[in-house]
């Protein structure tokens, strides 16, 4: 039996860390605004930001971000795991023990960081849907496409029509949990803080919610599988013809189910196709956007950053949490529900660019990224090299 190790960085997919960076940009747009104020779950935001550059900001973020920087995560998420599972079958280990312990840190990395910093987690999620899609990855290519196509469609046509039959109703905003999450947040007592990030954690995942995240994530992770296994992003060259038929179809799929609803008012019923189909097709479209550019010269220069990024791209979403954390609750600078849209896309690219600049800085100096390193020494239950000699 061979020894087993991560992929070493001549082996890497430059372009798919540089997705995977860019994803990390993205989420912090989106998380950043439900970080910093109680709208995302509660409602009232058209009533709290009114300014037409505050409504403005809003909606590109809806057309250009919104679900489609973590459904592009995932998507890569599930092509991560294929490559993995192939390099340790080519060295004759035990595919599953090892995947079984990369989901379960991941799920202890997730209740960590969802009930002691924020609740919009996802890592915790991935842990337990990474082990659901381990049940699946013997399936053929054709089949585990076929099954995400179904839940997916599925789900969002159920879903939809429900959405649709509630039209009425869907416009809602809870005063009373709103007003309770800005006074806890602002507060500087930590267990005021933990206790309404519970009561979010429980309101964003109660009842059949994570059911649903369930049934939204796991086809993602099904077709990152299947691309993996369709070798397109390895060799963009060869396969750049399929690679631009391919970009033209999402492109297509990203201005007609992201951008056009808004040429009709983009009724609320419609909001989860939109998310949905629409974040499927612009994660898409931003994936091969990046590998086709990434393979110019130009592409290749400008993307480095976010390289960086996307190899420390667990450390840099934790960290993001951690800005979060002490940026706009009591116990730290108390931001909270102090700050417009606009200004806060702005301090998510402050951040970003100086992650982007600390992880070119730590990268040049350690293998990996400080949690990287402890999720693949766990993984392979053998420490890794961290100091680069």
């Amino acid at each position: 039996m061979q020894q087993v190790a991560p992929i070493s960085e001549k082996h890497r997919l430059p372009w798919i860390d540089a997705a995977r960076g860019i994803a990390i940009f993205g989420i912090f747009i989106v998380n950043i605004g439900a970080f910093s104020a109680p709208y995302f779950l509660y409602g009232g935001e058209n009533e709290a930001w009114t300014r037409p550059i505050d409504n403005g900001t809003l909606a590109i973020i809806d057309m250009f971000f919104q679900a489609s920087f973590y459904t592009q995560f995932s998507l890569l998420f599930g092509f991560g795991v294929q490559i993995m599972k192939e390099r340790l079958a080519e060295k004759e280990r035990n595919v599953y023990r090892l995947l079984i312990r990369r989901f379960l840190l991941l799920a202890v990395f997730g209740i960590i960081h969802a009930f002691m910093l924020w609740h919009g987690d996802i890592l915790l999620t991935y842990g337990i849907i990474g082990i659901i899609l381990l049940l699946l990855l013997p399936l053929h290519t054709r089949t585990l496409i076929r099954i995400a196509a179904v839940i997916l469609g599925g789900n969002v046509l159920i879903i939809s029509m429900l959405y649709y039959s509630a039209r009425e109703y869907l416009h809602f905003s809870n005063t009373y949990m709103i007003n309770d999450a800005i006074v806890n947040y602002r507060s500087n007592d930590l267990r005021n803080i933990l206790a309404q990030n519970y009561t979010d954690w429980q309101f964003a995942n109660g009842s059949i919610s994570f059911l649903l995240i369930i049934l939204i994530v796991l086809p993602l992770f099904l077709f990152g599988v299947s691309l993996a296994r369709k070798g397109w992003l390895h060799n963009p060259i060869k396969y750049g013809r399929i690679l631009r038929k391919w970009w033209f179809i999402s492109f297509v799929g990203f201005i007609a189910f992201k951008i056009i609803p808004y040429l009709f008012g983009n009724p609320l019923w419609f909001s989860y196709i939109q998310d949905n189909v629409g974040g499927s097709f612009s994660a898409l479209f931003y994936i091969i956007s990046v590998t086709l550019f990434a393979n110019t010269p130009i592409g290749r220069k400008m993307l480095k950053p976010f390289i960086y990024v996307g190899r420390m791209s667990l450390s840099n979403y934790i960290f993001q949490s951690l800005f979060g954390f002490f940026f706009f609750y009591g116990i730290g600078f108390g931001f909270y529900h102090a700050i417009s849209p606009l200004p806060l896309a702005a301090v998510a690219i402050v951040v970003f660019t100086a992650q982007a600049f600390f992880s070119k800085w730590w990268l040049s100096r350690f293998y990996y990224g400080p949690l990287e390193w402890v999720w693949r020494t766990f993984t392979y239950m053998k420490k890794q090299p961290f100091i680069r000699s």
